[in-house]
């Protein structure tokens, strides 16, 4: 990853940034180095780059490193609080004069990010208004907040009704109140961004509700359909990862699985859809990364992007999504010509998806990792292995190994079990040392084998398992295994 970053990839540039970020993979956490990183990515059109950015780095990093004002205000503008607060930051406690536009947009970002309850924008808030008295300049005005205090409803009696009462009777309930809210909103989420307006958490809540229950009944008329719309676009601007959803798929015309809808929009608007998608995905929505991987791949999209495809795809296979596991693992499968690793990440995402109940992952995995119990025949009548256990551990340990697995003898005999084993199967793989086998793999299907092979491998980590190793060559390893089969006459040293 650290090599395609340094040679411009763009991809491995926002892992790792990622990984600076976070901290993983052996890493420090380093936000100088993360913004380095991040910035480059930015720079070659990752979008996810400059949110990263706004969300996560603040102004005593971003001061130290010129050019990154543009990525704060792509962010403040995408909607991230956090961002608006550093923009504000970067051009009000620059020493050299900025544009009047910015400066605006700069004290709306602060003001919005101070009325959000953040310590640092109420104070620079407070320090802005102070010079502008000093000076004689006007003095900036806070925008209008939401009205918050005696609230026209109850929360509890509204969830209660959310959660008991069929659509119909709870919207009878909460349009009043809704339509009652939003009197003196804004018509739509970019008004409510140019404007500053704010919704407290239980009016988000209140709209995207309101929102859904009405996608949930009938249809209605054109004017029903663009109050539908309306809550939900102010829902989704005050941060409702559900209303978010929605929104996207509306600006894509699709649903969650990437089937195209007649209704909404006139014509689809991918920009916008990316956005609410990403701002839900980014709130731990598994279906807006999956819808994500649906818009990028649509060969209407002018910015197609097979591999911002797979991303997305990947981080709803990772969040949960059934489907993204599923197609995670076939097309893992399918590109195994490319990297043998890849039948390992296939069996990976197969096994989650089959978790959850999808039989077409079942039968993958069936195709790609059979069931060979026929294979360990020849360890089915071995006597009692505690008797083993200390004479011959490893040996003993194989034999097991072999029984719980299916393995054959010589797999058994000549397996690496740290390197076989895969968390969620084992890569049996003995060609170096007996030609005549192949790669394959075994699944970890319960609890029994999982505990056993973790007993097993800790046995091995310190041990040389190849021909070099105490164990011998193959011969001598058959040998030491003969003296363990019985004969005809219960003796040992059979002739196998």
């Amino acid at each position: 990853m650290i090599r395609g970053a340094r040679a411009g990839d763009a991809e491995c540039q926002l892992a790792l940034g990622k990984l600076y970020l976070f901290g993983g993979a052996s890493l420090p956490q380093s936000q100088p180095t993360a913004l380095h990183w991040l910035n480059r990515a930015a720079l070659q059109g990752r979008d996810e780059a400059w949110r990263l950015i706004g969300r996560h780095v603040g102004f005593e990093h971003a001061r130290q490193n010129p050019g990154m004002l543009p990525w704060y205000e792509r962010a403040w503008d995408a909607g991230v609080t956090q961002a608006g607060l550093v923009l504000a930051q970067l051009v009000l406690l620059a020493p050299e004069a900025v544009s009047a536009p910015l400066r605006s947009k700069a004290m709306q970002a602060l003001e919005t990010a101070a009325r959000a309850g953040m310590p640092d924008a109420v104070r620079l808030l407070a320090q802005q208004r102070h010079q502008a008295r000093a000076s004689g300049s006007p003095v900036p005005q806070p925008l209008p907040p939401v009205k918050n205090d005696d609230r026209p409803f109850n929360d509890t009696a509204l969830a209660q009704a959310w959660e008991k009462l069929p659509r119909t009777m709870f919207l009878e309930q909460a349009l009043p109140l809704a339509r009652q809210l939003v009197q003196d909103a804004p018509q739509d989420a970019e008004a409510a961004r140019l404007c500053g307006w704010q919704p407290a958490p239980d009016q988000v809540l209140l709209l995207a509700r309101c929102a859904r229950a009405m996608a949930e009944g009938p249809a209605g008329d054109m004017a029903r359909q663009a109050e539908r719309q309306r809550y939900c676009e102010l829902a989704a601007y005050g941060g409702d990862r559900g209303a978010q959803l929605a929104l996207g798929l509306w600006f894509a015309r699709m649903t969650c699985d990437g089937a195209r809808v007649s209704d909404g929009i006139a014509a689809a608007n991918f920009k916008r859809a990316i956005r609410w998608l990403t701002q839900a995905g980014e709130q731990g929505l598994a279906d807006a990364w999956f819808a994500l991987s649906r818009i990028y791949i649509k060969p209407e999209f002018s910015q197609r992007s097979v591999a911002e495809a797979q991303a997305c795809l990947e981080r709803a296979a990772g969040m949960g999504h059934s489907a993204a596991q599923l197609e995670c693992g076939i097309h893992a499968w399918r590109s195994r010509r490319g990297d043998e690793q890849n039948d390992v990440r296939a069996t990976y995402w197969l096994q989650q998806a089959a978790a959850q109940g999808a039989k077409e992952a079942e039968a993958a995995l069936q195709r790609i990792a059979p069931d060979t119990p026929d294979a360990a025949a020849w360890a089915a009548g071995m006597l009692d292995l505690r008797e083993w256990q200390h004479s011959q551990p490893l040996l003993a340990a194989r034999i097991e190994l072999a029984q719980l697995f299916g393995l054959t003898r010589a797999e058994a005999l000549l397996l690496d079990v740290v390197a076989a084993d895969q968390g969620h199967c084992l890569v049996v793989d003995i060609r170096a040392s007996y030609g005549r086998s192949k790669r394959r793999l075994v699944l970890v299907q319960t609890a029994q084998q999982r505990q056993a092979l973790d007993r097993i491998t800790r046995l091995f980590e310190q041990v040389d398992c190849s021909v070099d190793g105490p164990e011998g060559n193959y011969r001598q390893r058959l040998y030491r295994l003969k003296t363990l089969l019985p004969d005809e006459n219960g003796n040992g040293l059979a002739v196998v």
